[in-house]
């Protein structure tokens, strides 16, 4: 690849926006690793984009691309203000981080939100269903795994909606001041969240058990990571979800047969949300990784400290990997598909993802047979990060 060829993904105005999927199509029609020039709040940097699912899936799980950006002399904004967190960590740091977390965040704590999420969600579509239309983001896929994450960790819920305002600008910022604002707010704020709870003592929410979880050898999370653990959970924790709640619902409604095939038979829900999630990704590309030394990728030469960015939506859209990528099927095989990332980054989230999107999804269809489409869904996020929609209008 001549590094003197840039793709300007600005170029491609507003229309890149609302489908990403022609222009990765045609990027992998001509490599599978690309030199990009970014837009938005990234306008003007340049990275490497890894558009080809088996080399996004090996770069994945690639030890010489690092997360810490300290390795080639740069550190990100959020870990400025911040601090360090899993996904600005490689090993043996990483290790240990993941560690400390994964003792208080255990399958067993989510599969006991099972009955909440639940609760949560009826009581959401209580409040929704009686006007018989409705933004499905602003009455359902926002606020269920914003309460959900919030009262996992321990938010009080009179914060929440400042919370939100504060985390859309972190992971979808309309200019680069804008995001430095978002993360230094949330900074503030997580600083004070956590030391009313270190001096108020056990109170059984994640944030709390963060605080005091200790390894066998003593090791323990301190003030700044403690910061950058919650600043993770609670951005991922939520921002994710409501995606592929979102981006789910507006699959099912733009693809009736499909809808009418999981009405007919909903032990194919598994399968619907596995395939929303291959289709129209929450992430759309993983955030950056550097060069820790050259190396190739796909039979481009990477130079030591060069930024790279893996494509996850288009990886999964690759003809190389599934058959007709841009058919949406729920009765595919979707295994191995990169919504969640692969390898020592794998989302820790997932699982929690994976059972709101499914209580959320599955109830919805239950309690509003009639439900459509109510005019056209808002504008798509800004960035290379989220994919998603601002609101999807729907009926019932």
């Amino acid at each position: 690849m001549d590094r003197r060829h840039v793709v300007d993904l600005g170029e491609f105005g507003e229309a890149f926006r609302r489908d990403p999927h022609p222009v990765y199509a045609r990027l992998r029609e001509r490599g599978p690793v690309h030199r990009i020039r970014m837009s938005g709040a990234d306008e003007g940097y340049e990275s490497w984009l890894v558009v080809g699912y088996e080399e996004a899936r090996a770069a994945l799980a690639d030890p010489r691309l690092a997360k810490d950006g300290s390795k080639i002399g740069t550190t990100p904004l959020d870990e400025q203000l911040i601090g360090k967190y899993l996904l600005a960590a490689d090993p043996p740091q990483h290790t240990r981080l993941r560690g400390l977390v994964a003792r208080a965040f255990t399958m067993r704590r989510v599969e006991q939100l099972r009955p909440r999420i639940q609760q949560i969600t009826d009581q959401l579509l209580d409040e929704m269903l009686p006007h018989g239309r409705a933004d499905l983001i602003e009455y359902l896929a926002y606020p269920l795994p914003l309460t959900v994450i919030c009262e996992l960790l321990g938010v009080p819920e009179v914060d929440r909606t400042e919370f939100r305002k504060i985390s859309t600008g972190v992971v979808a910022p309309a200019d680069a001041e804008t995001e430095r604002e978002a993360v230094v707010r949330l900074g503030e704020y997580l600083t004070e969240l956590i030391e009313d709870k270190r001096c108020a003592g056990p109170s059984g929410d994640l944030l709390s058990d963060l605080i005091r979880t200790t390894a066998e050898d003593g090791d323990r999370l301190s003030a700044s990571e403690l910061r950058g653990m919650a600043f993770l959970l609670l951005i991922a924790g939520h921002e994710t979800t409501v995606n592929l709640i979102g981006n789910a619902v507006l699959a099912l409604l733009t693809h009736p047969a499909q809808l009418a095939a999981l009405r007919a038979d909903t032990t194919l829900l598994d399968g619907a949300v596995e395939e929303a999630l291959r289709w129209e990704g929450p992430v759309e590309n993983a955030t950056f990784r550097y060069a820790a030394e050259p190396l190739e990728i796909g039979g481009t030469a990477i130079a030591q400290g060069d930024h790279v960015l893996i494509g996850l939506t288009a990886a999964d859209r690759d003809t190389a990997r599934y058959a007709v990528p841009d058919t949406f099927d729920i009765r595919r095989d979707t295994r191995g598909h990169l919504a969640f990332g692969h390898g020592i980054h794998y989302c820790l989230g997932a699982p929690l993802a994976r059972l709101e999107g499914r209580i959320a999804i599955g109830t919805l269809l239950e309690r509003a047979p009639g439900l459509a489409l109510d005019g056209e869904p808002g504008e798509w996020l800004p960035g290379l990060l989220m994919r998603g929609v601002r609101s999807l209008p729907v009926r019932w």
